[in-house]
């Protein structure tokens, strides 16, 4: 296992896991914080022995959002808007989403603000029965400002980011899982396995499609159909000239599960 000050990482098996362990500060965001988990990110989808990305955290809490007493220090020396906590956290929400390897939120305790929203940058979310969700914005007179405003519409509906957004409700782990929020509930003493197995699925498919597909989805809501399906077919060629498409291909015909290698 590897630590980056208020992170902890370790790769087994083709699966990253990142613990975010800052427990006495409810594993609140801070700068270094931030630039740490940007670099392992860089690191890991640089790392062709990485086929996915767990996301988790240490304590009761996934994450209380920002570090509100950084906030409070740069606000007394007047440097609020310019010491670039929302640049950073920005530069860390872009990576994570564009990342090129499966992500997955093992989600523990409280996910709030900026915390909520780093879940909302992984692909997939599995949440244990104590996690709760909360927008945490308007409550402090603010507006989202790490992709919430970006991705609740698009995974819950407009009608639902609103109510989640406006009214600043807590969000239960069963509230959460109704409104599609995430994708699977579990005891929280079998999140760490039930993460694990997923990822181990995830580990052993063809990560080169699964990089295409992501980008697809991803850019696809800025295109017509048309667009989009040549997108698919220019996707598509690539990954048929992949070393994966030709071991499906190999696989179907001799009529064997394939093995992937990720490229």
């Amino acid at each position: 296992m590897t630590t980056h000050d208020s992170l902890l990482s370790q790769v087994e098996a083709g699966v990253a896991w990142v613990t975010i362990n800052r427990t006495a500060q409810r594993n609140a965001l801070d700068i270094p914080t931030l630039k740490s988990l940007h670099a392992l990110l860089e690191t890991y989808n640089a790392d062709p022995a990485v086929r996915v990305v767990v996301l988790t955290a240490n304590g009761r809490s996934f994450c209380a959002g920002a570090d509100l007493d950084e906030w409070a220090a740069a606000e007394a020396r007047g440097a609020l808007e310019s010491y670039g906590w929302t640049e950073t956290a920005h530069a860390l929400m872009s990576r994570l989403c564009s990342l090129e390897k499966p992500t997955i939120a093992a989600i523990n305790g409280t996910a709030v603000g900026a915390g909520m929203d780093l879940a909302l940058c992984c692909d997939l979310r599995i949440a244990g029965e104590s996690a709760r969700f909360k927008a945490g914005y308007t409550s402090m007179a603010y507006s989202p400002d790490a992709g919430a405003s970006w991705h609740l519409p698009r995974l819950i509906g407009a009608e639902q980011a609103r109510r989640l957004l406006f009214l600043d409700e807590l969000w239960g782990a069963d509230r959460a899982f109704a409104a599609g929020l995430v994708s699977e509930i579990c005891a929280d003493d079998q999140l760490q396995t039930a993460a694990s197995e997923l990822a181990a699925r995830l580990a052993v498919g063809p990560t080169f499609a699964f990089a295409q597909t992501k980008k697809l989805m991803r850019e696809g809501a800025d295109r017509s159909l048309p667009e989009q399906l040549h997108a698919e077919l220019a996707a598509g060629l690539l990954c048929g000239r992949s070393e994966d498409g030709n071991e499906a291909l190999r696989a179907a015909m001799e009529k064997r599960p394939a093995r992937f290698i990720g490229r």
